[in-house]
């Protein structure tokens, strides 16, 4: 057998380590790498996504005003997006002048991401039952962020081409806080399963409902506001 000296054995031991020294330089970069693109995803979904769907929102709401602006006999009642079909648009006065925000049909992730979305199967705007909508409380232009600042008493604004429905809120932005699978709060007459807990007025008959979820990041439950309708007005 061939005799291995010290020189060759100290080499192979220096190859060894280098490769375990490169091996973990290139770990420690892709660590780095995807740290990096963590935050960067993050950053995308806090500010990236509000900067997108805020330019939505402004953009739908502008093609709404100047559809119904059209004569009578021309003007369509919705207009139709990228993202789904808007109806309506949305105000709450407490939350400024300036806050307007597309009614979108449905309430899947699109719809969610361009506006509020408008429950199917639950009334219309003005309609006897439950007008039921959902909102982002934060990413995808966050229209509902300030949900637990509503108290009863505010005001929510929903504009058709035809009609301006005013509703009143019967219970404060954070009364009532359910898991997501709780259904009953926007079926057409939502009823607390909890006789000590929050409801809407049981005397009125055209309701609103409004969805969010109940933290700024992720969570299974929503904070749930109800109104009645007290005012519609002609365009």
């Amino acid at each position: 057998m061939k005799d291995v000296g010290p020189d060759a054995t100290a080499a192979g031991g220096r190859g060894t380590a280098y490769c375990r020294r490169g091996w973990s330089l290139w770990l420690g970069i892709g660590l780095v790498l995807a740290g990096l693109a963590v935050l960067g995803w993050v950053g995308w979904q806090l500010y990236g996504t509000n900067v997108v769907s805020r330019h939505r929102h402004q953009e739908t709401v502008q093609r709404l005003e100047d559809e119904w602006a059209k004569p009578q006999g021309e003007a369509r009642a919705d207009v139709g997006t990228a993202q789904g079909t808007a109806s309506a648009i949305l105000r709450v006065p407490a939350w400024g002048d300036d806050f307007a925000v597309p009614v979108l049909e449905g309430v899947d992730d699109a719809a969610l991401a361009s506006g509020v979305g408008h429950f199917e199967g639950s009334a219309g705007p003005g309609q006897k039952g439950n007008y039921a909508l959902a909102g982002h409380r934060v990413t995808h232009g966050e229209p509902l962020r300030e949900m637990e600042s509503l108290d009863v008493g505010d005001l929510v604004v929903v504009e058709t081409r035809d009609v301006v429905y005013t509703y009143v809120l019967d219970t404060d932005g954070d009364d009532l806080r359910v898991p997501f699978t709780a259904g009953w709060v926007v079926g057409a007459e939502p009823v607390n399963p909890d006789p000590a807990g929050v409801g809407p007025r049981e005397d009125e008959a055209e309701l609103i409902t409004l969805t969010t979820c109940a933290e700024l990041f992720h969570t299974d439950d929503r904070l749930v506001a109800f109104g009645h309708l007290v005012s519609a007005v002609d365009r």
